[in-house]
């Protein structure tokens, strides 16, 4: 594992963005591994609280610490929306890589607060550290215009001048959820807003949160069995690859990875209808997370054959 520091670094000056993938068990930590390994592309597996709780800090660890040394990839282990100073040390603890405190539903001054501790005891460690400023928006706000879920640049560069993080989430359009914006509304996030925190905070690695595309053909497909995502819509890869070619170095993806696999069982049980054995539709989800992968990675954040490790 490596700390996602030299390998922003890079990633700013070459232009391209390090995907950074939810993982909540073995069968995604796999699939994600192997697109890494097929495609010679650094990758950060990131871990929430949600999985913490669902699978065990412990366990995930050495998940992801298996994969990394069996493959051989370059990948950093990463909390993902860490929402304590306890819950960052002990990732910091566990052997993470890199951790997030999310200090953006506080005020101005309680994020800085917060997020300085944070550094202080991570970066004592090795650790690199992500914040966040600004809310990240729905698709109601979206479509409401709430400019105030934005993130100000100017004040994200006194937020970078006083916490000293490595990385910084903003909230330029993108959001959480498979409902990313109204039917009605054109898809699109705020470039300018994203160029001036660029301007005001050179050489500052930017993170994207929500970023799932939720393609239209798979919410298509998946409603053949039983699955109504009709309302979904997620960032257009159009849109995607335009921010992982500016500041933007890091891109997040939860969403698009539960559509694949969901698709890929469902699909397998229709199929099989008398195949009660999970290793044989969990390999087909865990080959279904690493298609996904490997074409997000070569369409969407051009990482490939950036793998340092070696």
């Amino acid at each position: 594992m490596v700390n996602t520091k030299l390998m922003f670094e890079r990633a700013y000056l070459g232009k391209y963005a390090i995907g950074a993938f939810n993982v909540s068990n073995m069968e995604i930590v796999q699939g994600i591994a192997q697109a890494a390994l097929k495609t010679n592309s650094p990758i950060i597996f990131q871990v929430s609280p949600g999985a913490i709780k669902y699978a065990g800090l412990k366990f995930l660890v050495v998940l992801v610490k298996t994969a990394i040394k069996e493959s051989g990839i370059e990948a950093a282990l990463h909390l993902d929306h860490g929402d304590s100073l306890k819950l960052c040390k002990e990732c910091v603890d566990a052997g993470f890589t890199s951790v997030m405190i999310d200090g953006s539903s506080l005020s101005f001054e309680d994020n800085v607060e917060l997020t300085k501790c944070v550094v202080d005891y991570a970066s004592f460690k090795g650790v690199s550290v992500e914040g966040e400023l600004g809310r990240l928006c729905g698709a109601e706000e979206h479509i409401g215009g709430h400019d105030s879920s934005y993130t100000d640049p100017v004040q994200a560069k006194e937020f970078i001048k006083r916490t000293k993080v490595n990385s910084l989430a903003v909230a330029i359009g993108t959001s959480h959820g498979i409902n990313k914006f109204g039917l009605e509304t054109e898809p699109s996030l705020r470039f300018d807003i994203l160029e001036e925190i660029s301007r005001l905070c050179t050489g500052l690695p930017i993170v994207l949160h929500g970023s799932s595309s939720i393609m239209e053909k798979e919410v298509s497909e998946i409603s053949k069995y039983g699955v109504n995502l009709k309302k979904a819509r997620g960032i257009p890869e159009h849109i995607l690859r335009k921010a992982a070619s500016s500041a933007v170095c890091k891109i997040n993806i939860d969403s698009d990875l539960r559509l694949a696999m969901t698709l890929s069982i469902k699909k397998f049980m229709h199929e099989n209808p008398n195949n009660f054995d999970p290793r044989f539709y969990f390999k087909a989800a865990r080959e279904s997370v690493t298609d996904l992968v490997k074409q997000k990675i070569v369409n969407i954040f051009k990482s490939e054959n950036r793998n340092n490790y070696n």
